[in-house]
């Protein structure tokens, strides 16, 4: 097989070459993961100056190399509507000055952030003397695996930096040019703090053999983390020998229960569908009670209708929606009430109670997120603790379910697993804690 170009790095230059013909993947692979593991132990050990140094110095290139980034996302682009890939995937290729901005913004929050590392907690002293406690610590090197969007490149990068990991990273083909030059900036900014350039690095074959690969290396890699479509998680779900971060789905709900702030709710359900609706966070279906179905459903009806958004209801709902002008309706299928549709469309049932709808969505959600609407303290209280969902809501939109919103500085994904990490994944979710003990000469009788 034959790579495209890449970029070689050394102290104080920089030159374009060809790759050879790759002739063994798999020594390349074990290349990368050997490479990875050692600067995994340099930066366990590495100082927060110098995390914090690299970060910085990482926001500045992204700022100086505006030209060179557009020009090598240029190439992406031209190459992706050659092939014809529909424009919303087109659009998330962009690496405009706006999202330089914000991933450049992104590591120096970070790089404001307390770092975990090391940090001691839970000590108890024992009736033997000794002091047991939890230390912080890194999970060593991940894999992350992601498509489209070049940004999280510097997302991963930067997270893997400040929580003192290393990471092998292997974007679409679709963004082969547009993450070589950001990983380029990555190992420029890492050797410029003193730390190894090998603790970030990117696959830089479009070879699909590599994924297959990368996944089964836990000799190298301790975590896999995956970013993109259901087929893709399932993929790395079913074949990797090492762990896996994942979520399959965003199946988000919202339910306005029987005693609610009508104009609150009404303002939260359409931010948590129509805001955007791409992500993963976005509302997929609408749970009513029934006390508040026939005020609330023409009104909610008339907002989506002016957007757009087909409604997708149980005969309940499709009978108070008749009524609003220009609504896109139809009578939802069971398929409706478990999917993800990433687009302006939403399933509608009313329900007759709160145990009904947390019954609901227990069954057909992705346990992503679910926001309830309610002024009944008991109620939030319930949907809190009985709904099975990393994020759980209340009088609050789903899309806020997000690693920057939460205070995390960025985030890597959003994880519906319940092991290791939960929810929007930031730095502690990509470090583990050993236990500690700390003695004067103690010794067990």
């Amino acid at each position: 097989m034959r790579a495209r170009g890449f970029l070689l790095r050394g102290r104080g230059r920089r030159v374009m070459v060809q790759n050879p013909v790759m002739t063994d993947l798999v020594a390349y692979m074990n290349g990368v993961g050997e490479a990875a593991r050692r600067a995994a132990t340099q930066m366990a050990a590495a100082p927060t100056a110098a995390k914090n140094q690299a970060l910085l110095a990482l926001a500045r290139r992204l700022r100086d190399s505006g030209p060179a980034l557009a020009a090598a996302n240029e190439r992406d682009l031209a190459a992706a509507r050659e092939a014809g890939l529909d424009a919303p995937l087109v659009d998330r290729l962009k690496l405009d000055a706006k999202t330089l901005e914000t991933v450049a913004l992104g590591c120096e929050q970070i790089a404001a952030m307390p770092d975990p590392i090391g940090e001691i907690t839970g000590v108890k002293r024992r009736p033997t003397g000794i002091s047991v406690g939890q230390m912080r610590v890194p999970l060593g090197v991940f894999g992350m695996i992601y498509e489209s969007r070049p940004n999280v490149t510097i997302e991963a990068a930067s997270l893997a930096i400040k929580s003192g990991n290393a990471c092998i990273l292997r974007g679409g083909s679709e963004a082969l040019h547009s993450n070589l030059a950001l990983a380029a900036l990555v190992g420029q900014s890492l050797e410029e703090a003193g730390l190894p350039a090998e603790a970030v690095q990117l696959i830089n074959t479009t070879d699909r053999a590599a994924v297959g690969l990368l996944i089964a290396m836990p000799a190298f890699v301790d975590v896999i983390i995956p970013r993109g479509g259901k087929g893709l998680i399932e993929r790395i779900s079913r074949d990797a020998r090492v762990p896996v971060i994942k979520h399959l789905d965003g199946n988000c709900h919202c339910y306005v229960d029987a005693q609610v702030d009508l104009a609150q709710a009404l303002v939260v359900v359409e931010n948590a569908k129509t805001q955007k609706y791409s992500p993963c966070n976005a509302t997929e279906s609408l749970l009513v009670h029934a006390d508040q179905a026939a005020e609330f459903l023409p009104r909610i009806g008339r907002l989506f209708a002016a957007k757009g958004v087909e409604m997708r209801a149980c005969p309940r709902a499709f009978a108070a929606l008749l009524e609003v002008p220009d609504a896109k309706l139809a009578l939802a299928t069971e398929a409706d009430w478990s999917t993800e549709y990433l687009a302006p469309i939403i399933s509608i049932k009313v329900v007759d109670s709160l145990d009904e709808a947390i019954a609901h969505i227990n069954r057909y959600g992705s346990h992503h997120t679910d926001a309830i609407l309610t002024t009944l303290h008991g109620n939030a209280m319930r949907f809190l603790r009985e709904v099975d969902s990393a994020s759980v809501m209340v009088n609050a939109s789903t899309r806020f379910a997000d690693g920057f919103e939460y205070g995390l500085g960025a985030e890597i994904g959003i994880s519906t697993d319940k092991f290791h990490a939960r929810g929007p994944v930031g730095l502690e979710g990509l470090t583990s804690m050993k236990w500690v003990v700390l003695g004067q000469g103690e010794i067990r009788q």
